[in-house]
């Protein structure tokens, strides 16, 4: 756990960071300078995009992390990063060109109760290519073991742009609609630092030559489509469906929630950028002691910080929401039922990492797809009775079943669990 542990202490400072920024944005800047719909419809095109990211990225991330350490000579691994580079473009194109030619059509579909949304169709398609070819080139660095830089580029530096962006925007150097579409070009930008800075790691040498495992990588990385669009929905498809059922500005009233609840999962997401690489090469070497080793640590230490932060969240919610304006406080249960599913997220370690490196995917995949159906029905089931409360329930019950799946498919597969004595006197200490 020693390289773990080092880069995941910097990886939580950035991250910590990027939720401070963040914090002020969404608690502050965004409610004070943004009218609600237009909050409103900035959480709901940032959820779109990220909904269609694994698409636009055709899984390429996800490969090259778990295929990486398979290629033992320096042509065949240069032939694999150029297969990772261009896959994502053989899905980008005819979405790109689908969107020119049925622009009104999607539009129409996607604005049917909010109109505004039509308007920033392509501000979404760009945003969604910007994050595929982000995490791409994050993956290039991780499988070099360097994840410090790329985990900045990823919680702070759009936080940061967006920060300005705001406060450019409230003392009217720029209108409303160049804002919208500099959060666009802050995207875009932070995919190509992060490209600068793969490459620097280890520049790409094109070859265009026979790749072994070929129709392997690419039934993996479109099985991870599915995966990612799991993954994806599970976060995000609450927020896009609330834009078909309620007011667009009650987007931003869930969005405040979810935020909150974020701060959970922060130890987790940065641990999980090491927790991936380390992982697959664990699993691809047969090494099930040390990868056994490796989910119990894990899920010890996420769930003692998690818990930790669980506690002061539960503990002071209804001081924060003080300082909120008070039409924000309908989000008050969703903060607690999210909670609970960060909570639990980060108990199961790295339970995903196990999953998706590992020949079990298939199944899980199809496990997932049904879940995300359910969700999908117990959206379109509690988001006209209950609101957004309804949206929060949703996820929910549906994280909850999905993680629990996840943690008994591990177990019956691999023998192995998360958890150890020291587990359940931690959790003790917090009943």
């Amino acid at each position: 756990m020693g390289i773990v542990a080092s880069q995941s202490f910097k990886n939580i400072i950035s991250t910590y960071l990027g939720f401070l920024i963040g914090a002020i944005n969404t608690l502050f800047l965004y409610t004070k300078f943004l009218s609600d719909d237009y909050y409103g419809m900035v959480g709901y095109m940032l959820s779109l995009a990220y909904v269609i990211m694994p698409l636009m990225a055709f899984g390429a991330h996800n490969s090259l992390v778990k295929f990486y350490t398979t290629f033992k000579t320096r042509e065949s691994l240069n032939g694999f990063l150029t297969l990772m580079l261009l896959m994502p473009i053989a899905v980008i194109i005819p979405i790109v060109l689908l969107t020119y030619f049925g622009y009104g059509f999607i539009g129409d579909l996607l604005s049917n109760k909010n109109t505004i949304i039509k308007q920033y169709l392509w501000h979404t398609v760009v945003i969604a290519i910007s994050l595929a070819y982000f995490e791409l080139f994050f993956s290039w660095a991780k499988v070099q073991m360097q994840t410090v830089f790329g985990n900045f580029m990823k919680e702070v530096f759009h936080r940061v742009g967006t920060m300005l962006l705001l406060l450019v925007f409230h003392f009217e150097y720029i209108d409303l609609e160049h804002f919208m579409s500099g959060l666009a070009i802050i995207y875009f930008v932070r995919m190509l630092i992060m490209k600068v800075y793969a490459f620097t790691l280890k520049f790409p040498k094109l070859t265009f030559k026979k790749i072994n495992n070929l129709s392997r990588i690419l039934k993996y990385s479109g099985l991870i489509i599915i995966a990612g669009a799991i993954a994806t929905s599970l976060l995000d498809v609450d927020k896009v469906m609330l834009g078909h059922y309620i007011p667009i500005k009650e987007i931003a009233y869930y969005n405040v929630a979810i935020f909150i609840t974020a701060v959970i999962a922060v130890p987790q997401r940065s641990m999980h950028q090491l927790l991936m690489p380390m992982t697959a090469k664990f699993l691809n070497e047969h090494d099930y002691e040390a990868l056994e080793d490796l989910y119990k640590k894990s899920s010890l230490n996420l769930f003692i910080i998690a818990g930790f932060i669980f506690l002061l969240i539960v503990l002071n919610i209804n001081q924060l929401y003080l300082i909120l304006p008070e039409e924000f406080n309908v989000g008050l249960y969703v903060v607690f039922m999210i909670s609970v599913v960060k909570l639990y997220d980060s108990l199961l370690g790295s339970n995903n990492a196990i999953l998706f490196n590992s020949d079990y995917y298939r199944m899980v995949l199809v496990l997932g797809v049904v879940l995300v159906i359910v969700m999908v029905a117990f959206n379109i089931l509690f988001i006209p009775i209950l609101g957004i409360n309804g949206a929060g329930l949703a996820t929910f019950l549906a994280v909850f079943l999905y993680n629990s799946i996840k943690l008994y498919f591990v177990y019956r597969k691999f023998k192995i669990s998360p958890f150890s004595p020291k587990t359940f006197t931690n959790r003790a200490v917090y009943r």
